[in-house]
Formats: C-alpha cells, structure tokens, sequence
C-alpha cells in the first residue's frame, strides 16, 4: 500500500506501545457515550461495532443496547432457536460477553456459550449455527461473536450472524442499530438484564464444545489423509487468537505430526506481535510487517500460516516465495478447488469482491466458470454459498471460505483455517506449494502488480463518490489501454459498489470513499508492470477528480 510506513514497522512491539489493559477495561464499565456525537453511536460498518472503551466508542452500555436490540429483532422475526455466542481474545471481549449473556439471557434466549469458556473463532460460529439449522424450516438458531477481528488491542466489535450463518445485511443492521441508539439516547430504556451469575445458571444457557464439533467435522470439507501425509513441515501461528486451542486439537485428531504450533500464548496486550505498517499493533495475517517473525521461519518451514484475532482471515507463508499476497492465494485456491472437487455442482459460481484481481477473472475464464462479482463485504456471498450456486467466496482482505466436498454449505462467514489448511492439501496433491502454483499462473496467465493509494475528499466529495454514475466518467482510455467497462454497481448481483470501477484488458481501478477518514481510496491493478500501474493510480485520481469537480 502506498502510505507512509512507520520505522518502527515489523519491530517487536515496545513496552510504552502496550494496551493499558486495567484501564480499558474500567473505561469499558465507566464511560457513558453520548449519541449526539456520532463517533460515539452504535455504527455497523462491513463486520459489525467496532470501537475503543477509551474513545468511548465501546462501552457497557452499547454492548447491552446493541444485546436488546438484537433479542427484540429476534422475537419480531419469530427466530426462537439457540443462540450461539463466541468470542475473541481481545481484552474487552470478556466484559462484552458478560453485558451480553446478562441481556440474552434475562430475555429468556437459549444461549450456547462455550464448554470451558474456550475462546470461539467466528467460522467455528458460523459453523455451528448452519449445522444446527440443516433440515429445519422452524426454531432456527443465530449467533453473535464478540471480536473487532485483526484490529488494535484497545479495540472492541460486537457483530450478528442471522439464521444465513453469516454476516448481517444491512436490512438486518440498520434495524438493530437503530433501536440500540435510541435506547443509548433514552438512558437504556427497555433494556432487560439480570446478574452475569444469576444468568450463567439460567436453565436457558447451555454449554457446546464448539471446538471439537469444529474439529471433527473439518474432514468433511478437506482432505485431512493428504496433509497427514504432506511431505512438508508445516508452522502455524494463531497470533493469540481465539483458534489458540484448535491448531493443537487439529493436530491431534488427524495425527498431522508435521504441524508444529509455533505459539500458544495468549495476551491481550498482544507483545508478542511485530509493528504494523503504521507503528500499531495489529494481527493482520496478511500484512508483511505484522507478520514479520513468521516470514523469518520460511527457510525452517515448507508451509507457515497464521490466522487473525477471530480466525475468520488467513496469511500464507509459502517456503518458495514468502508470505502471499492476499490476491495471489485466492487465485491458487480456485484454480486448485474447482479441479479437485468432483462433487462439485457443475454450474457453481467462484464469488470475487469487485476489488478483488483480475487475475481471479482469468482463472475463472480458464475454468469454464462463471465468477460473481460483488461489492466489498462477506455478507454479499452467503445467499449463494447457502444454495451452493457458489463454492467460492474470497474477498482482497485475505477472507475466504469454500464448500465441503459433497458440494454442501460449511460455513457463510470467513474461515480462516480451513484455507490455511488447504495450503498444506494443495502441497500434498500437486507436489508444489502454493507459491509455486502461484508463479505457474502467473507463467500462464499473466503477472499483476497492484496497489493502493488515499487521496484526499470532502465529506460531499465522498457522498458525490459513492453515488457516482458511470457516465460522468469522460475518459474513454485509461494508461494507453481502451476502457471496456464502466461499474457503479457490481455485475454479480447488481448492488451498488459505493464508488466506481474501471475496467481494461490490462488492468483496472476502483475508487471508493472511507467510511471513517475524510479520504477516497483508489486501488489499482496492471498487468503491464509497476511503470503501467503507476500511470493507472496517477490516471485514476485524475479521472476521480474530474468526475467530483464535473469537468
């Protein structure tokens, strides 16, 4: 990415840059958020709420509105199954948990909360909800996890996966969003509640051992006998997160004796990570700098991965090339999936982010498949993951999840295990690792090269940005190469992107508004090499601003 990158980048994190954790979380109990200001309302963005206690932004009493608000959407759309509730390892999501279960459970919900309190992975969530469901058409389970996924250990998220198993739409969020802040403004009115003792007892919360149900069924969507046999070591780091228990137990279940689990620590101050690109702590598992230690192992290991805080986003170290970029390990999972699943259906869709490479395009277009192209966000790939009309889903932020073998559902939120698993499959079966299937695409289909810069925009520069029409694009070239698609809304399913996409033979932009900084953000991808690349970003701000100013 094309920022400024902090010294202190890929450096173990110093002691004066650690989370007070005792004060976050009294922040947590002890600050009031005031509605009137808008960063301190219950805001959804792509993955739920996700704030600071300190900002309070992320605090008791929005975890127990946002809890109220979601048990009164429930009763209103008749859903009375369980309630499955996972959690992080971020220092606020155990007090979160806490304000949530005291809520749930005063609303009567049949709560399942983890067998021995172990920390859940949002696929492990997503997973159980959808196994619960198959066959039934009434008494349909749901779910909430408590994670702010790969951000700063100061951060808290509280986010709902409907009956689908994955990520709440926008009809369903802004509901609940609605009713938590008018609740926040009315000093939780409304709100039931009853003592976290009191409701840990209730005879409506239940335990599930969401580990080993996880665990067991992993069989079922990868082929477990190939990577026991993998001619590889292999490393795993769970970066602290909440699959810390899972990678042993994997190892275990299916005798993969050439997994070695690198950590097993947990910290929520998180110390034991390397600096981001900005000098923050982050467990990003795609990001070179906070992935720095592991990219030291690639000459111990033929495979390394690591997942982030939730386990829902995946990075690969491939012992031939380094860590991978997000892009380059989609590409490699497609191209592997769709010719090693017979079971497949023959007409299944591969599910792309309109930010996603073109690469993904060209693979498709090899396959024979036919590639859905959505907005940025998940929750635009469950529909057709339920009913198999997709066994792909991959996003540019390293999210991704497939099919089971026998072409059924597995999850409808990001897995990051299973796709770091798969590596080890693809090694296994092809006998080469998936920096260099990567390298034989590249071979074959081209080499990209992208990019992403932020230039500068106005509040009403970035409203005028998302609803941008493709006919106030002028320009008819784009770096020398004819412009052939104009998008404002995703080809897939016709859901507007938010901004604006521009598509040639050799390459391509998107430009979309932030959703926190007063900042447009423009990606870029050539297949012509950095110079071209160069040229498509310095066009497209050019094209951008031509566009908002109506020249």
């Amino acid at each position: 990415m094309s920022q400024a990158t902090n010294p202190l980048a890929g450096q173990p994190a110093p002691l004066e840059l650690l989370v007070d954790v005792p004060r976050l979380v009294s922040a947590y109990y002890t600050g009031r958020p005031d509605p009137s200001v808008p960063s301190q309302r219950v805001a959804f963005g792509t993955s739920g709420h996700r704030g600071s206690s300190f900002d309070d932004a992320f605090n008791e009493w929005h975890v127990l509105a946002i809890s109220q608000a979601i048990c009164d959407y429930r009763r209103q759309k008749g859903i009375d199954g369980p309630l499955f509730l996972g959690i992080d390892t971020h220092a606020l999501s155990t007090p979160a948990f806490g304000s949530a279960v005291e809520v749930l459970a005063a609303n009567g919900v049949e709560l399942m909360i983890s067998k021995d309190d172990e920390y859940t992975p949002t696929p492990a969530v997503s997973h159980a909800i959808l196994v619960y469901n198959r066959g039934r058409t009434t008494g349909l389970a749901d779910g909430i996890v408590i994670t702010p996924s790969h951000n700063p250990p100061e951060s808290g998220g509280f986010k709902y996966n409907p009956p689908n198993g994955g990520p709440a739409g926008t009809d369903i969020t802004s509901a609940v969003e609605a009713a938590a802040n008018t609740m926040l403004a009315n000093g939780l009115e409304g709100v039931k509640r009853m003592p976290l003792a009191q409701a840990l007892r209730a005879s409506t919360t239940h335990r599930h051992d969401y580990l080993n149900t996880y665990v067991e069924d992993l069989a079922q969507v990868l082929d477990m006998d190939a990577i026991r046999d993998v001619n590889l070591d292999l490393g795993v780091d769970p970066l602290g997160g909440a699959g810390v228990r899972y990678w042993p137990a994997i190892a275990e279940r299916y005798k993969l004796k050439r997994l070695n689990v690198l950590s097993r620590e947990v910290d929520p101050t998180f110390r034991f990570m390397s600096l981001d690109w900005d000098g923050r702590i982050r467990m990003d598992p795609s990001s070179p700098d906070a992935m720095h230690k592991l990219i030291e192992l690639k000459n111990r290991f033929g495979i390394a991965f690591a997942c982030d805080t939730d386990h829902d986003r995946h990075g690969i170290v491939s012992g031939s090339t380094g860590l991978m970029q997000p892009n380059s390990y989609l590409a490699v999972m497609i191209d592997y999936l769709y010719t090693h699943r017979p079971q497949w259906p023959a007409q299944a869709a591969i599910g792309k982010t309109v930010v996603s490479s073109q690469m993904i395009d060209r693979v498709a277009n090899r396959l024979g498949r036919r590639l859905h192209e959505v907005p940025v966000g998940f929750k635009w790939f469950v529909d057709g993951l339920v009913d198999a009309s997709l066994a792909f889903g991959g996003e540019e932020s390293a999210g991704a999840t497939f099919l089971r073998k026998d072409g059924s559902v597995w999850t409808t939120d990001k897995d990051g295990m299973v796709p770091a698993l798969l590596s080890a499959e693809i090694a296994a079966r092809t006998g080469r690792d998936p920096g260099e299937r990567y390298a034989e695409l590249t071979q074959a289909l081209g080499k990209p090269v992208s990019d992403r810069v932020d230039a500068p925009a106005t509040v009403e520069q970035k409203k005028r940005l998302s609803s941008l029409s493709p006919q106030q694009i002028r320009s008819t070239e784009l770096a020398g190469d004819r412009i052939v698609e104009v998008l404002s809304h995703a080809p897939g399913n016709g859901a507007a992107i938010g901004g604006v996409k521009v598509v040639t033979a050799n390459g391509w932009f998107a430009a979309r508004p932030s959703g926190t900084e007063n900042i447009y953000k423009i990606y870029g991808e050539s297949f012509k090499g950095k110079d071209h690349l160069a040229r498509i970003l310095e066009e497209a701000q050019h094209v951008v601003d031509g566009a908002l100013s109506g020249n």
